[in-house]
């Protein structure tokens, strides 16, 4: 069949071949492209986040779930994230009086009392950052010394309820990583 094909066509069939053999070869390995994702998912788990400026809870949710993310660094077992919506201290309406504060500080402190594993972290973050500094404090308020032990505690709020969740925080003997809300 090549032989009835004039030489320039042949010439031309067989550079494109060359060509494409080489455009081929000359792509990204697997290994490339396998360190340029990680390299791209690096950077976004370092880049800055922003906090939700109003009070929409599926906002803030996301952007606290975005934050516990980027600070994962000695969890080797399992998060528990604690979430107050704005006016979590308002009784709820038709129910047994409570608040959502209640019910969350009732949580919080009954796993206080238990201790926490080794590995494993309880992550705290809210758009009302004093009310979730409060129950924080009052939870580990008492908490036995080694309660956390090799655990951590994340706090995502302002900067001015920092220093009295810290103290509460690694009393109990908890790792405090502190993230200010910006």
């Amino acid at each position: 069949m090549m032989r009835n094909m004039p030489a320039a066509t042949y010439r031309f069939a067989a550079s494109l071949a060359v060509a494409l053999l080489l455009l081929t070869g000359c792509g990204p390995s697997d290994k490339q492209i396998a360190d340029d994702k990680a390299a791209a998912k690096k950077a976004a788990a370092s880049a800055p986040l922003i906090a939700p400026a109003g009070d929409d809870d599926n906002a803030w949710k996301a952007y606290l779930g975005q934050v516990v993310g980027q600070n994962m660094d000695g969890v080797t077992d399992r998060v528990f994230p604690y979430y107050l919506p704005v006016n979590s201290k308002v009784a709820d309406a038709g129910g047994d009086g409570s608040s959502m504060y209640d019910r969350q500080l009732e949580n919080v402190s009954g796993v206080v009392a238990r201790t926490v594993l080794p590995g494993n972290m309880l992550a705290f973050g809210s758009p009302d950052s004093t009310t979730m500094a409060d129950m924080i404090v009052a939870a580990f308020t008492g908490a036995k010394a080694d309660a956390f032990k090799g655990s951590q505690v994340l706090f995502i709020g302002k900067a001015a309820d920092s220093d009295r969740v810290k103290a509460v925080v690694e009393a109990a003997g908890a790792r405090y990583i502190f993230v200010e809300v910006k």
